[in-house]
């Protein structure tokens, strides 16, 4: 058997992206999880794939517009590699507006969104009455409507991936020794490994509660209300979540915080009332120190790297963070932003 190019520990998204861009590139890759694919917080339900507000530009914000739009090629590629699909659309988002200091500002963002989005995508003031019954209810009768914003289906870009990599002739493996360049996509167990090394919060997890509900609202955009995400899935689902909680005693289970998730949720979108709920589901989402991704030399092994701290990010930034891991693993370009690297969080 030939020796590996890259080692991916880790097949979370972050992980099986990375793998999926070097394999692209030619390189022999193995991937490395005893959990298997999409265990942690990758397997997760909402797969809501949203910008940053269009203002305040900086390096992060810049990265992620990049990274979502790259992401329908970066999608498209993989389900036409691996026929699974990943539940991928860019249908937009739209957001209720609370009052007229907020209509003021959202107006105002949309005309930076003209220009910092560079006509790629707009972020427009609408009125709610004009969309139908699948709108979040709204105080001043308008709401935000973004075209950048995109679904997916956590678990299905997952299996997308795998089945992709098979097809390049990299499979998931549960253990094996290190060949080639080492890449650590290991999530929370990374960041506590990390935290414990060097004595001090590296970065932490965030538990995040979520709901599978049996609703199929069609194609059309995923809202943002009361703090939730509403995502329609291709299969007729429809994710909402999700919790954010920095203190928990069991990392998988469900309890009173998703039942008033769901609560919320009706209220926001009456629509969904008496809708049945499929599946309860909890996971941990790996926070770096500086809450932004951390990618380039790993802190620990000398020589070898480390892309973590997707938190509720990750799968937004997966393709633009795949290609510029796979830029310095493979060729050693480094175009990581500042905030980015490791030294933020240490």
């Amino acid at each position: 058997m030939a020796m590996a190019d890259v080692t991916v520990r880790g097949a979370g998204i972050f992980g099986l992206s990375i793998a999926w861009i070097c394999a692209r590139r030619g390189a022999k890759v193995q991937v490395v999880d005893p959990f298997g694919p999409g265990a942690g917080s990758s397997g997760g339900l909402v797969g809501a794939l949203a910008p940053h507000v269009p203002e305040n530009w900086n390096a992060k914000k810049a990265f992620q517009f990049d990274s979502l739009l790259m992401a329908e090629p970066f999608w498209r590629q993989v389900e036409a590699t691996g026929g699974v699909s990943s539940g991928y659309a860019r249908l937009g988002r739209l957001q209720p507006i609370a009052d007229d200091r907020a209509l003021k500002l959202a107006h105002a963002r949309a005309q930076t969104a003209a220009q910092l989005w560079q006509g790629r995508a707009e972020w427009r003031v609408v009125e709610g009455r004009k969309l139908g019954s699948w709108c979040p209810l709204s105080p001043t009768g308008f709401v935000i409507h973004d075209t950048l914003s995109a679904r997916m289906h956590p678990r299905r870009a997952c299996a997308a991936l795998v089945s992709a990599l098979a097809v390049m002739g990299v499979n998931v493996v549960s253990n094996a020794p290190d060949q080639g360049q080492v890449v650590h996509a290991t999530g929370l167990a990374g960041l506590q490994e990390l935290s414990a090394a060097f004595g001090k919060t590296v970065g932490n997890g965030v538990k995040g509660q979520a709901a599978l509900l049996r609703f199929d609202a069609g194609d059309v955009p995923q809202l943002f209300a009361d703090a939730i995400h509403f995502v329609p899935h291709a299969d007729g689902t429809l994710a909402i979540g999700s919790t954010s909680e920095r203190d928990y005693n069991d990392p998988t289970s469900t309890d009173a915080a998703l039942d008033d998730v769901l609560e919320r949720a009706t209220r926001a979108v009456p629509v969904l009332h008496g809708a049945e709920v499929l599946e309860r589901w909890a996971g941990v989402r790996p926070r770096s120190k500086s809450r932004a991704p951390m990618l380039g030399a790993h802190p620990l092994y000398q020589g070898q790297f480390i892309a973590n701290g997707g938190f509720k990010i990750g799968f937004g930034m997966a393709p633009k963070i795949a290609e510029v891991m796979a830029d310095l693993v493979l060729e050693r370009i480094d175009n990581i932003p500042d905030e980015f690297r490791p030294e933020a969080s240490l």
